[in-house]
């Protein structure tokens, strides 16, 4: 009896946060797009509700949950991008009405963090739609949270697709979301005096100019980064990770001559996130900086540029992440419907003027040759066209603390970068 009073709890506590969310729907005989709600009218809604009341025989409700940034309600132009695609879809199936829940990806009540509480505890009060990026896509996926697409729509069977966003979107051969939203890292530069972006580290080294990056990131991103462009394999012939000591140590080599040469300050081994990061590149600390083409897409300065990220070599290689409408729904039929309302949020056309709009990049190849950032589409196209994919879960939690480790003390000159790269590999290599 306990366990039956536990979800009977948590689905009402579900339901009453429910309250008030914005919903975009449908009446029984004609159809109608719904509003959402300024203020208290003569129905008694509560702020922020939508004036509509469903009936036993209307339409059937679909529910996306989905991050603040995302919300079709706010007052952003991708917002009402967004919304105005849900009730374009809305018009075409009048048999169906949209229900939005905003909810922060991550922490307690987050969309993780519900997903798995409802899943064991309420099914039914699952979405049916929920925006997740890659990292949570993974996780969620292999905790058997979402549904894969396969059987639902062929969707990814079409060309018209970068490779990355593809690999966004599966898991184990499998695909789990369709991606409306990709991202990826670059270099950004102050465009002072005859500045021009380093192709690699030695053009870095006679330049002279400092170069942000979060050195203390517990992933360490940026290092993983150089590790693969230098050749790095991340998993040895049995799939486990792995780090070679010889093409790690060409990496932090460089770091050590940029240690020295004062392009990479010892302060550097203070930052531990891409905000930080972005914030010494604001400050002026530094007149370049790694960091993600969102974060530079959504706050860029007037006086500034971006450029691929320099490596050993000089060949593009970056690392890319992305949102993807995922299916969370136990519900066979609820499935079908939200396969094909992700699919109409993926349409390159609405694509193109959307992710413009919100500060990402495009996912379609035709949505980057429409995109309103027409001086920024050679170098997303380049970018793009030459990136991995995010590591998986359990290369990060690998080696990201051993690369931090390494990274840290060679900038701060407190190991050489043979011992540094050699104690790394030992780390992550031992058993």
């Amino acid at each position: 009896m306990k366990a039956v009073h536990l979800i009977l709890a948590f689905c009402l506590l579900f339901l009453s946060g429910c309250a008030g969310l914005p919903q975009f729907g449908n009446e029984t005989g004609p159809s109608t797009t719904a509003t959402q709600a300024s203020g208290t009218g003569t129905s008694g809604n509560p702020p922020g509700t939508v004036d509509i009341t469903p009936t036993p025989t209307g339409p059937v409700t679909l529910t996306i949950w989905l991050p603040p940034e995302f919300d079709p309600a706010a007052d952003t132009a991708h917002g009402q991008l967004l919304r105005a695609r849900l009730d374009d879809f809305l018009e075409k199936r009048r048999d169906l009405r949209i229900e939005v829940r905003v909810k922060a990806p991550d922490g307690p009540g987050g969309i993780l963090d519900t997903l798995t509480t409802a899943s064991a505890a309420a099914p039914l009060a699952l979405p049916d739609l929920v925006a997740v990026p890659r990292p949570m896509l993974e996780a969620s996926a292999l905790k058997g949270l979402l549904h894969p697409y396969d059987g639902l729509s062929s969707a990814l069977d079409d060309p018209d697709w970068f490779d990355y966003a593809r690999q966004l979107s599966r898991v184990q051969n499998s695909t789990f979301g369709l991606p409306f939203a990709g991202d990826a890292v670059l270099l950004v530069y102050r465009e002072d005096g005859e500045r021009t972006p380093p192709p690699n580290w030695q053009a870095a080294l006679d330049a002279g100019d400092a170069i942000s990056f979060a050195a203390a990131d517990p992933q360490s991103l940026f290092t993983l980064l150089q590790y693969q462009a230098a050749g790095g394999a991340v998993r040895d012939g049995e799939g486990r990770p792995y780090l070679d000591a010889e093409s790690l140590e060409t990496v932090l080599r460089l770091y050590r001559e940029a240690s020295q040469a004062g392009i990479s300050p010892f302060w550097l081994t203070q930052l531990e996130s891409d905000e930080q990061a972005w914030e010494s590149f604001q400050d002026r600390r530094a007149p370049i900086v790694i960091t993600w083409a969102s974060t530079y897409l959504q706050n860029a300065p007037s006086d500034s540029s971006a450029a691929p990220v320099l490596t050993t070599n000089g060949e593009p290689f970056t690392i890319t992440n992305g949102w993807v409408w995922a299916i969370a729904s136990p519900q066979s039929e609820k499935q079908k419907h939200a396969a094909q309302l992700a699919e109409f949020l993926t349409e390159s056309s609405f694509l193109a003027e959307w992710t413009a709009a919100a500060g990402y990049l495009p996912t379609r190849p035709t949505a980057l040759e429409n995109w309103d950032n027409p001086e920024l589409v050679p170098l997303a196209n380049q970018i793009l066209s030459t990136a991995g994919i995010y590591p998986p879960a359990d290369i990060l939690t690998r080696t990201g603390p051993a690369l931090e480790q390494a990274t840290v003390e060679v900038l701060k000159q407190e190991s050489s970068p043979a011992n540094a790269a050699q104690a790394a590999a030992e780390a992550v290599n031992t058993p």
